[in-house]
This record gives C-alpha cells, structure tokens and sequence, in this order.
C-alpha cells in the first residue's frame, strides 16, 4: 500500500494566534499516526509562485490514514486556530 502524505503550506499573520494552533495540533500529532518529514520557513522556489513562506510535509502510512487524520475530532478542534491566524493551502498526495 503506498503511503499518504499531507503537504502544508503557511503563512502565518497571527503568530500567537498560530502557537495556539501549534499547541492544539501537537494533541493530534501524539498518536503516533503522523511523522514529519520536513518542516522549512523559507522553501526555495524553483519554479513559478509557492504560496506562504512556511511547508511542512508529514507521511502517513496510506492516504486514508492521512484523511482519517486530518477529518479526526482532535486535529479538527486545531483547525479552526489555524485558518484564523494564518492563510494556509492543505493538499493529500499518495506517495508511490
């Protein structure tokens, strides 16, 4: 089975506002489900427009675990901090 993986791009304008998510997150992270595989403030683009100077890609082991994780009570519960202290793009890409 291929593996899923989330994909994150931020850009972060309330930056309390966005540790209050990073806190409510963290709860989600605790299972066990998710790992991060790269967290980086200031990407380089190499071609066109990336959007947010902020990616965070995070494997799971399919892409129905990354949905499950993603739709989970607990991660939805931090959703709402995030969408109001940053503008973000969330993409599931199955790896191969």
């Amino acid at each position: 089975m291929a593996k899923g993986y989330i994909i994150v791009t931020e850009d972060v304008q309330d930056p309390a506002g966005f540790q209050a998510y990073a806190m409510e997150a963290a709860k989600a992270m605790g299972d066990g489900s998710a790992t991060i595989l790269a967290f980086d403030p200031k990407p380089q683009t190499l071609e066109g427009e990336w959007h947010g100077p902020q990616t965070i890609i995070m494997e799971f082991e399919s892409v129905d675990a990354a949905r499950d994780w993603y739709h989970s009570d607990i991660y939805q519960k931090a959703v709402p901090l995030r969408q109001a202290a940053a503008d973000c793009k969330v993409a599931i890409v199955q790896g191969m």
